[in-house]
C-alpha cells in the first residue's frame, strides 16, 4: 500500500482525544511510507495529520479546490498541493491517487467523501479499504446504523464487513494489509 485517502474534520473536536489519534495515525503513515492523500488544509484534525506525518519525514500530498485555497486555508509545506476546480473533481482525484480510504472524525463533508467511496466500492467500482478510525467511540452510531441497515436488509453482511473499524491507527493498517474486497453488491431485478 503506497497511499492511503483520509478524510477528516476541518476542526480539532470537542476532545483532545481526536487530535491525538490523528497524530496517531500520521506517525504510522510515517512510518510505514504510506503517503497521505488528504483535502490539503492547515487547520483542525486535516492540519494536525498533515503536520504529523512531515514531522516524521513522510510525504503528503493535498487536493483542494481553488475557492478554498483563496480563503487561505491550504497547508504551505505539503509534499505536494494538487488545485482542482470544485468539491467533485477533488474526491475524483483523491480516489485517484489513493490505495484505500480512511475516516477520521468529521463532520457531513468527512462522512460525505466517506460514503461515496464506500459506494463506489460496494457496487464494484474499485477494490480499496474503506476504514473508520473509531477515536473516542466517535463512530460507534455510525456502526450501529450500518448493523442497522444489514439488519433490515438494505445491505448485505458481505459490504458491512468491508467497514474496516478500529479504534487503535496501528490495528486499522493491519486490516488494511490483510484486506480482500467481497464480490460487488447484487442489484435485485423486477421479476
Amino acid at each position: 500500500m503506497k497511499s492511503i485517502a483520509v478524510f477528516c474534520g476541518s476542526r480539532d473536536g470537542a476532545s483532545a482525544a481526536y487530535i491525538q489519534g490523528s497524530k496517531q495515525l500520521g506517525t504510522e503513515l510515517a512510518k510505514q511510507k504510506i503517503t497521505l492523500v488528504y483535502g490539503g488544509a492547515r487547520v483542525g484534525i486535516m492540519g494536525a495529520i498533515a503536520d504529523t506525518v512531515l514531522e516524521y519525514g513522510g510525504k503528503v500530498i493535498g487536493v483542494m479546490p481553488k475557492f478554498l485555497q483563496d480563503k487561505e486555508l491550504s497547508h504551505p509545506y505539503l509534499t505536494e498541493l494538487i488545485i482542482v476546480e470544485s468539491m467533485h473533481e477533488r474526491k475524483m482525484k483523491m480516489a485517484s491517487l489513493a490505495d484505500g480510504f480512511i475516516a477520521l472524525p468529521g463532520g457531513p463533508g468527512t462522512l460525505e467523501e466517506y460514503f461515496e467511496v464506500f459506494t463506489w466500492a460496494q457496487i464494484g467500482l474499485h477494490r480499496k479499504p474503506c476504514g473508520l478510525l473509531n477515536i473516542n467511540h466517535y463512530y460507534d452510531p455510525l456502526v450501529s446504523l450500518f448493523q442497522h441497515m444489514t439488519n433490515e436488509q438494505f445491505m448485505e453482511q458481505k459490504h458491512r464487513d468491508m467497514v474496516l473499524i478500529d479504534n487503535d491507527a496501528s490495528g486499522l493498517l493491519t486490516k488494511f494489509f490483510t484486506y480482500e474486497a467481497p464480490s460487488a453488491k447484487t442489484f435485485i431485478t423486477k421479476k
